[in-house]
C-alpha cells in the first residue's frame, strides 16, 4: 500500500438528495478534510492492524471513534484487536429483527469473553416498521429498502457525534473493497480498516492462535451471515458470499458506500 494513496469514496447517485459528504464544503470538496485524510493515510503506512487502531483510538481521535460490528462470521478477531487496546470502545451492533439467534448468542459470548463495556445494540425505530414493513416482509419484494430501514437509517443516527469508525472490511470479500484503503472519509467522519489487507487464511490463523469462539453457524455451511430471509447455506464449490442475497444482483447491503455491509 502506497502511503500516498488517499481513498474518498463518491457515492452521488442520479435524482437522490445529495448527503453532507457530497455538498461543497462539506466533506470530500473540503481542502482541510483533504489534508487531514492525507496525514491519517501516511500516518497508517506501514502499519498492522494493531497499528492502525492505534492510531485511531490512542493517536487522532480518542474517545470519538466507534466499532461497527455484525458479530458475524468474521467479527470476533476485530473485537479481539480492539479490545485488546481498549475494551471501553464503543461497539455499534445493527440488531435489524431478522438476525439468526445464534448470531445473538454469539454477541452476548463475545462481550463476556473479550470485557467489552460499551456494547450498543441499535435497531430500526418501530414507526418506521409499522410503517414501511408492518408484515415483516418486505425483504421479498424490495431488499434493498429493507436493508435501508433496518440497517442504514439506525446506524446512521447511532455515530452522530463520533468523529472516526472502525470496521471489519476486508478487500478480498467484494469486488466493491478491493481497492479500499485502511483510512478513508465517508458521510461526515473518517473510516478506518484495519483488517483491510487480511485474507480468509490470515482470519482463521488469528483465531486459532488465541484460540477465539467461533460463530456457531460457520460450521453449519455459513461462511457469511446476515439476516435469516437473506441468508443461505453454501453448497460445495459456491464462493464465500453465495450465500447472501441468492439469486438477486445484490452482494451488499448499504451502510458503508451505498451497496456495502457484511463483514463490519
Amino acid at each position: 500500500m502506497s502511503g500516498a494513496t488517499v481513498t474518498v469514496i463518491d457515492r452521488k447517485r442520479g435524482g437522490s438528495t445529495p448527503r453532507a459528504f457530497d455538498r461543497p464544503g462539506a466533506g470530500a470538496n473540503d481542502p482541510a478534510i483533504r489534508e487531514k485524510l492525507d496525514l491519517l493515510s501516511k500516518a497508517a503506512a506501514g502499519r498492522d492492524a494493531t497499528g492502525i487502531l492505534e492510531l485511531a483510538l490512542k493517536e487522532a481521535f480518542p474517545g470519538k471513534t466507534a466499532v461497527v460490528s455484525s458479530f458475524g462470521a468474521e467479527s470476533v478477531v476485530l473485537l479481539h484487536l480492539v479490545a485488546s487496546i481498549d475494551p471501553n470502545t464503543p461497539v455499534l451492533f445493527l440488531n435489524t429483527g431478522k438476525l439468526f439467534g445464534e448470531t445473538l448468542r454469539y454477541r452476548d459470548r463475545l462481550q463476556a469473553e473479550l470485557g467489552l463495556t460499551d456494547l450498543r445494540a441499535i435497531g430500526p425505530h418501530p414507526d418506521d416498521r409499522k410503517a414501511l414493513d408492518p408484515e415483516g416482509t418486505l425483504w421479498s419484494r424490495d431488499p434493498d429498502a429493507c436493508c435501508h430501514f433496518r440497517k442504514v437509517v439506525p446506524l446512521r443516527h447511532a455515530l452522530e457525534g463520533f468523529s472516526a469508525q472502525i470496521t471489519g472490511r476486508k478487500r478480498f470479500q467484494t469486488h466493491s473493497r478491493a481497492a479500499m484503503e485502511p483510512v478513508e472519509y465517508f458521510e461526515g467522519r473518517f473510516r478506518f480498516n484495519p483488517l483491510a489487507e487480511w485474507s480468509l487464511e490470515d482470519l482463521n490463523a488469528y483465531v486459532a492462535a488465541h484460540k477465539l469462539p467461533v460463530h456457531p453457524l460457520v460450521e453449519d455451511g455459513y461462511p457469511s451471515i446476515g439476516c435469516i430471509p437473506c441468508t443461505r447455506r453454501v453448497a460445495a464449490g459456491e464462493g464465500y458470499r453465495d450465500g447472501r442475497w441468492a439469486g438477486l444482483e445484490k452482494d451488499e447491503c448499504g451502510i458503508h458506500t451505498g451497496v456495502d455491509g457484511e463483514g463490519i
